[in-house]
């Protein structure tokens, strides 16, 4: 008996640790864009100069992500996502240590390792854990974690704006070296999902034989490498498209919205809280109803429905919408939208690609979106001077990005319900 309750309780334990490692990794994240204001004044910083932070740390997670993600194929999915978690609380600390620009960039590009990481050894433990017929909701929650982060990190931010020190934004980010207490929980508690074991056991014996044929020698290459082979390389091309644009989208306005907030609607950073809290809580709505309906409706059809939607929100905010009083509402369906879309990744990832790449296939694809997408706030920077205004540059970039999710989606095959194997 006490087997079976183990087995059985192992699958929302690793539910359980990626839910709290990605947790962690939207409250570390968060805290730099709330404490984004702060620092451009203590280092008197330009909104390009700022744009470059973010860059910085959004495209090296692309090659975290993807080391994370290959890692995780080889040593496993448990183990590399303590490394993420470490990673990214340890130099988000460093940050609140940092005394110049300089400083601050290679500190921002250190924890962009980890928090590349985090989703693609998360993403892959879940995937391989959950019911088939439920791994939609599974991933859903996972992701719903990150409006659980950002929760935390804008209420621990409003509760140090009571203060008037200048160095409170520094409290901030050595607040977010916390995160690395949890890696105590994972290793002691959570164990490898049994597609992975099973696969892993497969190349050990197909090491063994005295003949191996083309397809089996390709199977023991390196994972990331198979993604190129010519039956995966469309879907890698497509799903590297697909997360390009969900990611600049979100990009391009979370990045800047509390200092747009601040800067452009006059508010105060008190006083913008209530506007984010609704974007957070319209997330983690989004997130959850994101899961749910990639069960019911398809991997395919969800996507659409939150492109369309988030491409939509963003210019009723940005670009039409001018009474503060009718932004607050706004500020749920933005969350909403442009959050939710998130959760159909993990599942739809798992799906398209095999167990012997799929924890390099989702680290590769989504962060490397990411290190495209990672663009997108310098140019939304920089833009914002040509174009009237923070508001009109992420009213044009935004709907853009979210065109080519649209074009994706009507690509790439419908794998709702699809049972995993090992080895395929």
């Amino acid at each position: 008996m006490s087997t079976l309750n183990e087995s059985l309780s192992q699958p929302r334990k690793a539910l359980a640790a990626a839910f709290g490692g990605y947790m962690l990794d939207g409250f570390d994240f968060m805290i730099f864009t709330l404490a984004l204001t702060l620092v451009m004044s203590a280092f008197h910083l330009s909104a390009g100069q700022a744009g470059l932070l973010a860059t910085a740390s959004l495209f090296v997670s692309a090659f975290g992500g993807l080391f994370a993600g290959t890692l995780s194929d080889y040593i496993g999915r448990v183990r590399t996502l303590a490394i993420t978690i470490l990673l990214y609380a340890i130099f988000t600390g460093l940050t609140g240590l940092a005394h110049s620009y300089t400083e601050l960039f290679f500190y921002r590009m250190l924890e962009g390792l980890g928090f590349g990481g985090a989703w693609a050894a998360g993403a892959a433990l879940v995937s391989e854990s959950a019911p088939a017929d439920r791994r939609g909701r599974w991933l859903g929650w996972m992701q719903s974690s990150w409006a659980v982060g950002w929760g935390i990190a804008l209420i621990v931010f409003l509760i140090m704006s009571a203060s008037q020190d200048p160095n409170r934004w520094r409290i901030l980010f050595l607040i977010g070296a916390l995160p690395a207490l949890s890696v105590i929980f994972i290793l002691r508690s959570v164990q490898e999902p049994e597609i992975w074991k099973q696969t892993m056991e497969m190349k050990r014996q197909l090491r063994k034989r005295p003949h191996i044929n083309n397809d089996n020698r390709r199977a023991l290459t390196l994972t990331f490498l198979q993604l190129w082979a010519p039956d995966l390389i469309g879907r890698t091309l497509l799903g590297l498209v697909l997360s390009t644009g969900a990611l600049s989208g979100y990009y391009a306005i979370f990045t800047f919205l509390p200092t747009y907030l601040q800067k452009v609607r006059h508010l105060t950073a008190i006083g913008s809280g209530p506007y984010l809290a609704m974007v957070v809580i319209g997330s983690f709505i989004g997130y959850l109803t994101s899961g749910w309906l990639n069960d019911r409706l398809g991997r395919r059809k969800n996507f659409l429905i939150f492109s369309m939607g988030s491409a939509l929100i963003i210019l009723l905010y940005m670009f039409i919408i001018h009474a503060n009083s009718v932004l607050i509402t706004l500020s749920f369906p933005l969350g909403f939208f442009a959050s939710g879309i998130f959760s159909g990744f993990g599942s739809y990832l798992a799906e398209l690609f095999p167990s012997r790449v799929r924890g390099a296939a989702q680290g590769f694809v989504y962060n490397g979106g990411r290190a495209i997408a990672s663009f997108g706030p310098a140019v939304i920077g920089y833009l914002s001077v040509q174009v009237g205004g923070l508001g009109h540059a992420i009213a044009i970039f935004g709907p853009i990005s979210y065109l080519l999710c649209v074009i994706a989606v009507l690509i790439l095959p419908e794998t709702k319900g699809m049972n995993l194997k090992p080895m395929e």
